[in-house]
């Protein structure tokens, strides 16, 4: 079940973030997990969010802005079960997302959004905070 995530729920998104993020992200060096993780809520604040419920349990989100896919993850224990392609699809279905940014070096992610019908638009150096993760810009179609 997809719904709507309230500010009670950031904790265990955080939650979530950390455990995708310590299984798909292992290019990132730790200070700047740190720096992420603590910048959290205020992305949160910028972007709709969704969450994945599994037997009453908050298993995987996804932040909207406009039409840009801006995070989706999934806890690490429910990967592989099609969550993160059904919260894909909702967001394409229903909120028109059509671009997503995913870092270079995760691979799976990558695959992933291909996998889901995205191609490459182009490619920046950096990320959005100026830090050197490489980013490779999506769109669907």
């Amino acid at each position: 079940m997809i719904r709507k995530i309230e500010l009670e729920d950031y904790p265990n998104l955080i939650a979530i973030w950390e455990s995708a993020v310590k299984s798909t992200h292992d290019f990132l060096k730790e200070g700047d997990f740190i720096y992420y993780k603590e910048q959290l809520p205020v992305y949160f604040e910028h972007v709709v969010l969704l969450g994945y419920v599994e037997n009453g349990a908050l298993v995987g989100f996804m932040g909207i802005s406009g039409d840009n896919l801006e995070m989706l993850f999934v806890h690490n224990d429910f990967r592989g079960k099609g969550i993160g392609k059904i919260l894909l699809s909702y967001a394409i279905m229903n909120l028109n997302v059509t671009r997503v940014d995913v870092n270079e070096q995760n691979m799976q992610a990558l695959d992933f959004y291909r996998y889901m019908g995205f191609h490459v638009i182009k490619r920046s150096a950096v990320d959005g905070q100026g830090k050197s993760y490489p980013i490779l810009h999506m769109g669907y179609n």
